[in-house]
């Protein structure tokens, strides 16, 4: 790849945010020449964006830190269809209100990442005008470009269709309306890239052949690697669910906890990836070594903390986590979970109590758990997976329940 001119490419090249770029020469002539405009996609499937969405955020980001205006277009309209790139099935129909529910939550994040004061960054909704569509013009207009040929040929329909799975009508015109959304944003902002994970390619490219037949100027693509840890696991997703961005479905401690327990082998390119600390302390960190990194992992998952949840919340959730781990202390930030108060009367099992707080997927992953001597309660090891916790085991008003030296949760009574 190129050594780049402009100051936001050569950032993407230097933190390991490009995949594809449609025109490296064309798209850094046009940063080194102008304010440009860039533009990601987010679709409004849940009340919140979970941290695999954190890289494309963080492109956002930088496109404004390096003098450029990005726009998080928030799909109000495409919500209401679901992209079916690289999906088993179609997605499960959101009604309006779910749309405009989920869309309330996932702004929530945003205003950590990105200026949107004085029209420096946008916030846009392709619901303004996907939605009063007239159907027959659209079609003579904007679905005339469209070879459905080309379309199949798609590997994110191949795959689909190689497995004998359905493909509705209704999601394949996703990818016309999102095309349609990169012309659009173009017509009303100026806006000359696309940017998204590299299942998005197929889409984007689509979006700049479809600009081009209907006379935009040169539209491009950057498409940014699809990130899994180290051990192949998905980013975002734990055992336990989603590392959510808001913090009412995932509490700050929590969302530490995540990144501190990032992989060795991953210190490095997250820090790159999701912090802003310059790449000579990056350097520094990512080369402790032994029990050293520990202190690289704690820095990170400080950084990104501070980010979305700001810098008093993350200094608190570290602090949290050195009073429990380094001298078994009861932290206000630790994840609590509500049992009924007679059901503790009556006794509740270990295994069903680890599973109901989340530190654990189901019985037989306890059992195993407390085989390997992971488990205890009120920091006393459990040998016995018939033991069950009742109100006597309360202390100051909780129990508290560690899976291993980093996972831990409180029980309270209601």
């Amino acid at each position: 790849m190129s050594a780049f001119k402009s100051d936001f490419l050569r950032t993407m090249q230097e933190r390991g945010y490009i995949h594809q770029i449609s025109d490296e020469t064309g798209l850094d002539d046009l940063f080194a020449r102008e304010t440009v405009t860039a533009y990601i996609g987010f679709d409004a499937t849940a009340k919140s964006l979970h941290a695999g969405s954190l890289i494309q955020i963080m492109m956002l980001h930088w496109m404004q830190q390096t003098g450029h205006r990005p726009i998080a277009l928030m799909g109000g309209g495409t919500s209401m269809i679901g992209d079916p790139s690289f999906k088993d099935e179609a997605r499960k129909l959101l009604t309006p209100a779910d749309i405009d529910a989920n869309l309330a939550g996932i702004r929530q994040a945003f205003a950590q990442y990105l200026d949107f004061s004085g029209g420096e960054a946008l916030m846009v909704n392709n619901a303004d005008w996907l939605m009063d569509i007239n159907y027959v013009e659209f079609l003579r207009d904007v679905g005339r470009h469209f070879s459905v040929n080309r379309m199949l040929s798609f590997e994110s329909v191949k795959l689909r269709l190689d497995r004998e799975q359905s493909l509705s009508f209704l999601e394949f015109n996703y990818m016309i309306l999102q095309a349609y959304d990169f012309v659009e944003l173009n017509k009303r902002y100026g806006c000359r890239l696309q940017m998204g994970g590299s299942d998005q390619w197929g889409n984007i490219i689509n979006g700049i052949d479809l600009g081009h037949r209907m006379g935009c100027p040169q539209l491009f693509a950057l498409t940014s690697p699809l990130l899994t840890t180290s051990s192949g696991a998905k980013m975002g997703k734990t055992a336990t669910g989603a590392v959510w961005l808001n913090p009412d479905m995932l509490s700050p401690y929590e969302f530490w906890q995540y990144w501190r327990n990032t992989e060795d082998a991953d210190v490095e390119r997250f820090l790159k990836l999701y912090t802003t600390l310059p790449l000579d302390e990056i350097a520094r960190l990512a080369a402790l070594q032994g029990s050293e990194i520990n202190d690289a992992k704690k820095v990170l998952a400080t950084e990104i903390t501070a980010m979305l949840h700001g810098r008093r919340t993350a200094e608190d959730a570290a602090e949290t986590a050195r009073r429990t781990f380094e001298e078994g202390a009861l932290g206000d930030e630790l994840p609590t979970v509500a049992f009924p108060a007679n059901d503790l009367e009556a006794g509740i099992g270990v295994l069903s109590a680890f599973v109901q707080a989340g530190l654990a997927a189901s019985n037989g992953e306890m059992r195993r758990h407390i085989k390997g001597g992971a488990v205890r309660v009120n920091d006393s090891p459990v040998s016995d997976d018939r033991l069950v916790l009742t109100a006597a085991d309360l202390k100051d008003g909780v129990i508290k329940l560690s899976l291993g030296k980093k996972k831990h949760a409180l029980v309270r009574p209601e």
